[in-house]
């Protein structure tokens, strides 16, 4: 081989080998990048984790809280809020009741026909946009339309009856704004939220300037219930079930309520009622303990939000922001390392990955996750993602949704502890029981909301969390029951139940 051969032999294999390196120290980098991104995954799901202890704890954490809030106002996150509820459906009620569900800028008109023996003999439902104009307008002409709507809807579905037909109709109405309840028929305005800004109602009784508006419209209808979503839940739950003695909602936002003996509301020296209970509103979004597993992640949607240092354990399983959480993840991630290629400005964008995307993607279950891919490139910007990165993207939904459906769990036996439906006897004046197994009762939870009823990996969790902290002996005597439409039958049927009393139920000596 002459020099000039020798010499091109020699310079292919220096570019060669420095083609291999090159090669090599991108596939290092490479590789180094990805165990980056998997070790700040590891170190999510590690802050995130719900071992059963830990569950426990919160369980506690949420009955003492729950007492606290009983006993004094301001003792507690958890408002524990009087419904003045305290009779509840059982299932022999019978006749047309009707419920109005105000609670965003849709509302809905609600007719149900109640036949006894738990049954429903007929429901009708009409749902109507609150036109944009009267969210900043006057009391009198925002209720003079909802009245006039519900005029319009009883002589429709009425067969064109005439509003003197109807005369004494009972009526539920449920107002999905922060109200202070005092009375089952009566509350007032503390605040607007979602948009609204009728600034004349603030401190108002809703119920008052809504029975004005009927009567201005020729309706001679009884607001006889002024409830919430969760409290129309428990009554929904109660009238099929008698054993239902909490209702909880998990949707876009989160909230329960349960049953309580009057005499544990010390907060209330001398309440009475006819029953012997109330229904409570614990307003559990609010609830907040150290043994939550609050994340970098969690910290800054707080700090960024328009409640911060509020509404803590929401903001931990409600599906208004288990979407964003994911969102958060991806961001850091990708910030990280470019294993999402380019980083994409919509990361940086609040709320753009909704819960509803978020559980498509986590429950997407096609070989090479094709709807993962999809929602990435059409809601995020993020195009021709690697399989085992979509397989990242639903291990990050799988952690997120993992630890609000066992939260979620927790926050529902700490409710079985307090009234002693745990099988420890609960906590009572501060002391806890012992109880025989022997005198379990059978214990049901009323559960409304889309995260529990749409979402079945959630679900799912959700069930064997309850059935972990309650253990095997426990867990066969509490029942989680979907109940559809608390908001709008439940409504209904406290309007049913409170219908026509001479004498209020309730009395503070």
């Amino acid at each position: 081989m002459g020099k000039l051969g020798l010499g091109l032999a020699v310079a292919c294999a220096v570019g060669s080998c420095a083609i291999a390196a090159v090669m090599v120290g991108r596939r290092v980098r490479s590789r180094r990048r990805w165990w980056r991104v998997v070790r700040a995954l590891d170190e999510f799901e590690e802050a995130a984790s719900t071992p059963v202890g830990r569950l426990r704890q919160v369980v506690d954490a949420m009955a003492v809280e729950m007492h606290a809030g009983l006993a004094s106002e301001g003792g507690s996150k958890l408002k524990m809020l009087l419904t003045f509820v305290d009779n509840l459906p059982d299932g022999s009620e019978s006749g047309i009741y009707y419920a109005l569900h105000v609670g965003g800028t849709n509302f809905r008109i609600l007719r149900i026909q109640l036949g006894g023996q738990r049954s429903i003999l007929g429901h009708d439902v009409e749902r109507k946009p609150i036109p944009q104009h009267l969210l900043t307008r006057t009391s009198e002409e925002f209720f003079d339309f909802i009245a006039l709507s519900l005029k319009e809807f009883v002589e429709r579905k009425g067969n064109n009856l005439q509003p003197s037909q109807v005369r004494g109709k009972d009526l539920g109405f449920t107002f999905s704004f922060p109200v202070k309840q005092t009375s089952v028929s009566s509350g007032t305005l503390i605040k607007w939220t979602k948009g609204f800004a009728i600034d004349d109602m603030v401190e108002k009784d809703v119920v008052e300037c809504l029975q004005k508006a009927l009567s201005r419209r020729g309706l001679d209808m009884n607001v006889a219930a002024l409830v919430n979503d969760s409290v129309g839940t428990l009554a929904v739950g109660h009238f099929y079930d008698k054993d239902t003695v909490a209702a909880v909602v998990i949707g876009t936002d989160t909230n329960a309520c349960y049953l309580e003996r009057a005499d544990a509301i010390i907060k209330c020296q001398g309440l009475l009622t006819t029953s012997g209970g109330m229904v409570i509103n614990m307003e559990w979004g609010n609830f907040w303990s150290s043994h939550l597993p609050r994340t970098s992640y969690d910290i800054d949607l707080d700090a960024e939000s328009q409640n911060p240092n509020d509404q803590g354990f929401e903001k931990m399983i409600s599906g208004m922001y288990l979407g964003d959480i994911v969102r958060r993840v991806i961001c850091n991630m990708s910030l990280a390392s470019d294993i999402f290629g380019p980083f994409s400005s919509k990361l940086s964008t609040r709320f753009v990955l909704s819960t509803p995307l978020m559980a498509a993607m986590h429950e997407d279950d096609s070989p090479d996750l094709s709807e993962v891919a999809k929602i990435l490139e059409e809601t995020l910007d993020i195009y021709d993602v690697p399989l085992k990165v979509r397989k990242l993207v639903v291990k990050i939904c799988d952690v997120v949704t993992r630890r609000a459906a066992r939260l979620a769990a927790a926050g529902i036996v700490g409710i079985l502890k307090k009234i002693g439906r745990d099988g420890t006897g609960g906590i009572t004046s501060g002391r806890i029981k012992g109880v025989r197994s022997g005198k379990l009762r059978r214990t049901v939870v009323a559960v409304e909301g889309g995260l529990y009823t749409s979402y079945a990996i959630f679900k799912e969790y959700l069930n064997e969390a309850v059935a972990e902290i309650l253990g095997e002996e426990i867990a066969p005597y509490v029942i989680l029951k979907v109940m559809e439409d608390g908001s709008g039958i439940g409504a209904a049927m406290l309007a049913a139940s409170n219908s026509a009393r001479s004498v209020d139920t309730v009395q503070v000596l």
